[in-house]
């Protein structure tokens, strides 16, 4: 039996602590959020306890944490949990800072823990089974990666004002998708940023419709296109166009029902947000940590996944900000 605790009893503390307390072999023992409110229903609801963070790093029993709080706890918590020696989920991003989260990575490997971020996308069976037939060859080499991210709607102006800009809050996962999908290194980096859907979000230093091109240094190229606001649901496909043909990985809808008639023939609108989307992707992430902490599987989202997807968030940020191309250091 693995102890564990969570950090953070919010819309994402709730998705991953009940997907952890579902696990065969994991007991959700410890509770924390400055909300107590919060942090009190969370525990009832999953039979756990509400405890302070030092009682969490101090507790022996614990072998493994669950960083789903704020982003500006994030690397405090992963620093003191590694020097506490607790195995280590943390949701994106790993801070805000690259420095810091280099910072990070290097506690967690000096101390010898596991630490798994939170790319959830990588685990959705969709466009996990892409990936799974892009490495046989199906479509030969891979030369074009496209990407498209819509949100349904922005989050809240003071959510915006704190979360590091469009590029590192919500591109992150579309860094890592390309990451993830062409296994090439970032030689350039131009991204664009228009402020189309709330004027209080430009008046917040933050833009709403992105456009990013990567080069990869053997040539590939990616495109990135993002939008706070997709009326018709949350919009996440990305095709991969290959030297022997292509592979897409579509929307999500509630249901596969499709109707013909003599007007037209239509079918649901895609999952509204992500967490319908990707619950099924949240609980095969869960699933994968605790594998990995049993020793039966081997890590596929590290927290050097992080670094360089945020190094490539920050990258853009300067792309956008400074009107020019970026190159990435080696």
């Amino acid at each position: 039996m693995i102890d564990v605790a969570v950090f953070g009893a919010g819309r994402i503390g709730n998705i991953h602590a009940g997907n952890a307390a579902k696990s065969p072999g994991v007991r959700l023992a410890h509770v924390f959020d400055p909300n107590t409110q919060a942090a009190n229903a969370l525990a009832a609801k999953l039979g756990a306890q509400v405890a302070s963070v030092e009682q969490i790093f101090g507790d022996d029993k614990i072998k493994a944490v669950m960083i789903c709080s704020y982003t500006d706890t994030h690397a405090d918590l992963i620093l003191a949990a590694a020097a506490a020696g607790k195995q280590i989920f943390c949701e994106k991003p790993v801070d805000l800072d690259v420095a810091r989260a280099r910072a990070c990575a290097a506690a967690v490997e000096k101390a010898g823990v596991t630490c798994m971020i939170g790319f959830q996308r990588r685990f959705d069976p969709t466009f996990s089974a892409l990936k799974a037939r892009l490495a046989t060859g199906e479509i030969g080499t891979p030369e074009m990666l496209i990407v498209t991210s819509r949100d349904p709607g922005a989050p809240p102006i003071p959510y915006i004002k704190s979360s590091g800009g469009i590029f590192k809050d919500m591109l992150i996962h579309d860094f890592d998708i390309f990451r993830w999908i062409l296994e090439d290194d970032p030689e350039t980096i131009h991204a664009s940023a228009s402020c189309l859907t709330d004027p209080g979000i430009a008046e917040a230093g933050d833009g709403d419709s992105t456009a990013v091109t990567i080069q990869t240094k053997k040539g590939r190229l990616c495109q990135i296109n993002t939008s706070r606001r997709a009326a018709y649901g949350y919009d996440q496909r990305f095709e991969v166009l290959g030297s022997g043909g292509m592979l897409q990985a579509g929307n999500h809808a509630p249901t596969e029902v499709v109707a013909s008639t003599t007007r037209a023939v239509s079918r649901d609108l895609p999952e509204h947000f992500f967490l319908e989307r990707y619950r099924a992707a949240y609980a095969a992430e869960m699933s994968h940590f605790f594998a990995v902490l049993s020793g039966a599987e081997q890590l596929r989202t590290t927290i050097a996944d992080g670094v360089k997807a945020l190094e490539l968030a920050d990258a853009a940020t300067t792309s956008w900000r400074e009107g020019r191309i970026v190159r990435m250091n080696a």
